[in-house]
């Protein structure tokens, strides 16, 4: 009996950040590399930059921002700071509530249609306030077509990986994971089935390569891929020789011989 073959997202960060950046994505959408990318309207060049997805076959999502300025004006807050106004409740629900509605508004202006997901930069869609409010906000919106949301509970993965690496997956999931999902159900947005992908750029880590290897073992239907390719970085752009190498190795032979060793398919979320 032939294996089954299992569908999931490999979604790619960031796109508007830089030219580099939007490259790459294009580049491996293209070429069936990616089944989904994540917009940070606030960039100021996202406007310039939105007309090459139109034609991608691909889902496009808004990737939400609330801690980098790049540009264009709104309520950011450093993410440790962030984080402790969030989980005190100190945050102003007025302040988060327009700045979701705001980058909504520029997604719908930019990519002409209603996203299909919503994640976070730093993965702050699932904080506390933030997280209600997002959910607020889609179903006022969106009612009968909420876009799916990204879970960040992490597949099992092999502890061929470091420690520290491992760590950081657990750690971003335990930011709100659960009650995101929690909520998202009860509104009936769909979420993925695990999520792959996190690293601490900062740390010593294994070769991309290997990373994905171990990660693609323990991949499931409708789990999420998390990646952030560039082509090329500006200075400026955070670990930009780590994202170069992602967009290598994800454009090669060997991405394609994961796939097929582990009975993978690149696909969009299956609802």
């Amino acid at each position: 009996m032939s294996p089954t073959i299992r569908p999931f997202v490999v979604c790619a960060d960031d796109f508007g950040i830089e030219p580099g950046v939007d490259q790459a994505i294009v580049a491996l959408a293209r070429a069936g590399r990616l089944s989904a990318t994540g917009c940070l309207v606030t960039a100021q060049r996202f406007p310039e930059a939105a007309p090459q997805l139109l034609t991608l076959p691909i889902d496009v999502g808004l990737h939400l921002n609330f801690t980098e300025f790049l540009g264009l004006p709104g309520f950011y807050v450093p993410l440790g700071r962030l984080l402790a106004l969030s989980y005190t409740r100190r945050i102003s629900r007025a302040d988060v509530r327009k700045h979701i509605n705001n980058q909504l508004d520029l997604f719908e202006q930019h990519v002409k249609r209603v996203p299909d997901f919503v994640d976070g930069h730093l993965h702050v869609h699932q904080f506390p306030v933030i997280r209600q409010e997002l959910l607020d906000a889609l179903t006022k919106r969106y009612a009968g077509r909420l876009p799916w949301l990204r879970d960040t509970k992490p597949t099992s993965m092999s502890s061929v990986l470091p420690f520290m690496q491992r760590f950081k997956a657990h750690v971003i999931s335990t930011l709100g994971s659960a009650e995101l999902v929690r909520l998202a159900k009860q509104s009936g947005a769909v979420v993925n089935d695990g999520f792959m992908g996190a690293y601490d750029f900062s740390r010593p880590h294994p070769a991309y390569l290997t990373m994905l290897g171990e990660w693609l073992k323990h991949a499931r239907a409708n789990s999420v891929l998390m990646t952030h390719p560039a082509q090329y970085a500006s200075d400026k752009l955070a670990f930009g020789k780590d994202r170069i190498e992602e967009y290598r190795v994800l454009s090669s032979a060997e991405f394609s011989a994961l796939l097929e060793e582990n009975h993978l398919v690149v696909s969009r979320l299956v609802s």
